[in-house]
């Protein structure tokens, strides 16, 4: 994928970043189809709303991993309320029930990860791509 640098006067940039949160109680509610499709279409708009692109976005039954791209300086923090916050706006107005699950309308934990990927781009992709196995793994380890 070639790198679309920002520039603007004496400035030039990319930024990539490797985010992940998880829902609060960790309840494994992405185990339903239906809720998962709609919180990753909900985190998509979300992206393209603030101009931030979704290279990998892996949404696990009880946590959330992506690789977002942005190519205009912007605070890691505006990137991941905003993400966090419009898609619990969502999922909660198509999915009314998860508000019984989730009183006070907090939907995602206060936490979250972040790193920056840098020049390890198509790595972090894998890594979020195959989530699913990762998870297996670990199951499989257990038993």
């Amino acid at each position: 994928m070639p790198i679309d640098l920002y520039s603007h006067n004496h400035q030039k940039g990319y930024w990539e970043y490797h985010l992940q949160w998880c829902l609060k109680y960790r309840k494994p509610i992405f185990a339903d189809k239906a809720v998962k499709q709609d919180c990753e279409q909900a985190l998509y708009d979300a992206a393209e709303a603030i101009g931030v692109q979704l290279a990998e976005l892996a949404v696990m039954p009880d946590h959330v991993h992506t690789v977002a791209i942005v190519n205009k300086p912007m605070p890691l923090s505006k990137i991941e309320f905003y993400l966090k916050g419009r898609s619990s706006r969502e999922l909660f107005k198509k999915h009314p029930e998860l508000r019984q699950q989730y009183w006070g309308g907090h939907f995602w934990s206060r936490g979250t990860f972040s790193r920056t990927v840098g020049l390890d781009g198509e790595r972090a992709c894998r890594y979020v791509r195959h989530q699913q196995d990762v998870h297996q793994r670990k199951l499989w380890d257990y038993n």
